[in-house]
């Protein structure tokens, strides 16, 4: 049976594709330049179908793929039915409350009374700020979230970062982390008992070469 896996385009792809690679499932169809969304593999018996980062969830969980590759932070966010099977180890990044520099503020507990807080992670900002008792009101934004404080749309952010650099370069600081995230392999329920087999070789494959 062909096995679907829901993964985005870009970094999360090549370096799963370097993974498969080196667990011998062959993968020459997704290194072509294409416009298709999905590929097929069928000496890997692999199909892969190219989505957006915070839909591939939704497609493990309501079966149209059997697995994928998302971020922990996206998977948290979307709060799905899904299984986590493995961490993947690559795209490490970390999930950060930030706030301009001039504010002088160095801890999450001194931000005013209802603060505004602009993130693309509503639920796990809101369950974040709720966990330390802090009162803010949270703004979802999907694009440059470092926008937020500059035009006074927000007093601070959460947002993920890889080596800070964005936010240096916007008189942002770090005044607290989340989480600390990487790339995941995810499962439908579903298709972890149809495809049993078919999983468990893909997952023993990877872990062998990670």
């Amino acid at each position: 049976m062909v096995l679907s896996i829901a993964v985005s385009k870009g970094r999360l792809l090549d370096s799963f594709i370097e993974i498969l690679e080196k667990a011998k499932y062959p993968c020459d169809n997704l290194k072509k330049e294409t416009r298709k969304l999905v590929i097929e593999s069928k000496e890997a018996g692999l199909r892969f179908i190219l989505a957006k980062p915070a839909d591939v969830p939704t497609y493990v969980e309501y079966g149209a793929a059997d697995l994928g590759v998302v971020g922990k932070d996206t998977l948290m966010e979307a709060d799905k039915n899904v299984a986590e099977l493995v961490d993947l180890g690559y795209g490490r990044c970390q999930l950060v409350v930030a706030i301009p520099k001039a504010l002088g503020i160095t801890n999450v507990t001194d931000l005013d009374f209802n603060s505004r807080v602009a993130s693309k992670y509503p639920r796990i900002t809101l369950e974040f700020f709720n966990k330390k008792g802090i009162q803010v009101e949270i703004i979802p934004l999907n694009g440059s979230i470092e926008l937020g404080p500059i035009i006074g749309l927000s007093e601070a952010i959460v947002d993920i970062t890889e080596t800070g650099r964005t936010l240096v370069e916007n008189g942002l600081v770090v005044i607290d982390t989340i989480m600390e995230s990487t790339s995941r392999l995810i499962a439908n329920q579903v298709s972890l008992k149809t495809k049993r087999q078919e999983v468990f070789d893909l997952v023993k494959a990877i872990e062998g070469v990670i």
